[in-house]
């Protein structure tokens, strides 16, 4: 994935670790493919667009196909009748989703927080 305008070192490289790490889950959807792919072993496309409600195929398609580009996510086909594909995360992609999870709980934590409650001063 390609940003421009980005922060970065005489090299062109990045500046800290958070850069790299939202140059691979940055957008609205990647997030929630590799938390719906941490829940199981393997996911079909199928499994993976109803677990993530409003995403098209052609989005889910596309980063799928960066996030294996990306080494988080592998992609396995069998040589079946009809054609299956399956999904699942790499080693680096299990660490991410663990490096996610205090997000998840502070997440969690803030919306329980704030169910019924007023407006904060």
């Amino acid at each position: 994935m390609a940003t421009v305008n980005r922060p970065g070192d005489d090299d062109g490289g990045h500046v800290c670790g958070i850069d790299t790490a939202m140059e691979v889950i940055g957008g609205k959807w990647k997030v929630l493919i590799l938390w719906a792919l941490h829940d199981g072993p393997e996911r079909r496309f199928g499994e993976l667009r109803r677990m993530v409600p409003g995403i098209t195929e052609k989005v889910l398609a596309s980063h799928l196909r960066e996030m294996e580009a990306d080494g988080i996510v592998r992609r396995v086909s069998y040589d079946e009748v009809p054609p299956r594909v399956e999904y699942g995360l790499t080693k680096d992609g299990i660490r991410l989703n663990d490096a996610l999870e205090p997000l998840a709980a502070w997440g969690r934590e803030r919306r329980e927080g704030r169910e019924g409650a007023g407006p904060v001063s």
